[in-house]
């Protein structure tokens, strides 16, 4: 698979079976065969069929391992569809230099943008909802947790890098009307912040898993909003828009979060992640027709 990262570390099915060798011989006997996941900082291998190991790819998600190791088992019980069961902690070895994870299989499929979504929408909310009132304390600081400032810069420079690509005008008038939005006020809530379709499982259209806890942590409600655009269609955002209730200005900063995330995924990835590219191309044209 083609490497989106400086500093990414090669994986392989070879070396997954030496590590279960040498770490966790009761899985040794399992076939193992890497999953075509689109995901950007995980490789993601499946161990027979109830099992994965998930490796980072790049240093910078090595704090995300201990992260869901420590959080995981303690948010499971408070949310009302499965999410993924760490049963081993891998550590360095074998030539691979991060820890690393065994969780349970999770069945199902990711959603398909745009597409009429139906009782996915209403599941969703209620995800969040339950999320939100996890109320876990000491809960680390979520990667989307503070002011649409934070990404300013870093949005600013995926729009140049993006002009004749996209309608960098019509993006960017969002951009400046997201950015100048009151900040939250209210006490910090718990969020997964990256809920896009590939951290979602569905089967017969209903939710019933959500993966990839690695920017999860307390803060701004709105970081959750930003499924209304990367993969819900306008009937079905404005059914999820009713059951979460937020305010005009949190609705506003979910649609900048959403958008700051698509334009620098978009940039990062046109040519090496056709999956986030094509899903990033999809949420901007979703906000800006939102705000046209």
């Amino acid at each position: 698979m083609a490497k989106m990262h400086a500093g990414e570390v090669d994986t392989d099915e070879s070396l997954v079976r030496r590590l279960l060798a040498a770490q966790f011989p009761q899985w040794a006997h399992l076939p193992v065969t890497r999953f075509p996941s689109p995901g950007t900082v995980n490789a993601v291998y499946r161990l027979g069929d109830d099992l994965c190991a998930r490796l980072p790819l790049i240093e910078s998600g090595v704090g995300d391992v201990e992260k869901e190791q420590r959080w995981l088992p303690l948010l499971a019980p408070l949310l009302p569809v499965a999410i993924p069961e760490v049963l081993g902690a891998g550590v360095p070895g074998e030539g691979y230099p991060w820890p690393w994870t065994v969780c349970r299989w999770l069945p199902g499929a990711n959603p398909e943008a745009g597409a009429e979504a139906g009782p996915l929408a209403a599941d969703l909310a209620a995800f969040v909802a339950a999320f939100r009132r996890a109320g876990l304390p000491g809960g680390p600081r979520a990667y989307r947790a503070g002011p649409l400032a934070r990404v300013e810069r870093a949005t600013r420079h995926a729009l140049g890098e993006l002009d004749g690509v996209i309608d960098t005008a019509a993006a960017a008038a969002v951009w400046d009307a997201a950015v100048r939005t009151p900040e939250w006020q209210g006490p910090p809530v718990w969020v997964h912040s990256d809920l896009m379709p590939g951290n979602l499982l569905v089967e017969d259209g209903r939710l019933t898993g959500v993966i990839d806890f690695g920017t999860a942590g307390v803060g701004d409600p709105a970081s959750d909003l930003i499924a209304a655009w990367n993969l819900l269609p306008p009937d079905d955002r404005k059914i999820f828009r009713a059951a979460l209730d937020p305010d005009d200005d949190t609705w506003a900063r979910g649609r900048g979060w959403a958008l700051s995330m698509a334009l620098t995924q978009l940039a990062y990835y046109q040519h090496t992640n056709p999956a986030m590219a094509a899903n990033a191309r999809h949420t901007i044209q979703a906000v800006i027709t939102e705000c046209g």
